[in-house]
């Protein structure tokens, strides 16, 4: 699969569509894209994005493709992820942590303190 950073913006927009909705057709992507082209043009998009490895076919239902991502929602989001934090934190997590945390709608639940203290003592323990 090529890098999903090198995706044009019309292309990201549709993986975000589909990564949302799990699973689409092109008349779905087309009425979630913000000011949405065509659907010959959304056809030729997921097309694109099929032969690079990015979405895959996964039936047919009547005369409609359904179409999904190739990559888990899971996956895509742990790079996402790392493109933020390479891009706009030097890698740092903790200072993307802290630009969270610092905004004044942040919300941090004692749940999710605990979390985040539980997986820094793990990675620490593993030496990571």
């Amino acid at each position: 699969m090529s890098d999903s950073s090198q995706l044009s913006r019309r292309e990201r927009q549709i993986m975000n569509v589909l990564h949302a909705e799990g699973s689409a057709t092109v008349a779905t992507v087309q009425a979630r894209l913000p000011e949405p082209p065509t659907d010959m043009a959304v056809r030729r998009l997921m097309h694109i994005l099929e032969e690079k490895g990015h979405v895959k076919r996964l039936r047919k239902e009547g005369r409609e493709v359904i179409y999904a991502p190739a990559q888990s929602k899971a996956r895509a989001g742990l790079s996402a992820l790392r493109q933020v934090l390479d891009t706009f934190f030097g890698g740092a997590v903790d200072e993307a942590l802290a630009a969270h945390l610092t905004r004044k709608d942040a919300a941090l639940t004692d749940e999710q303190a605990q979390r985040i203290q539980k997986l820094i003592d793990e990675a620490k323990r593993e030496g990571r």
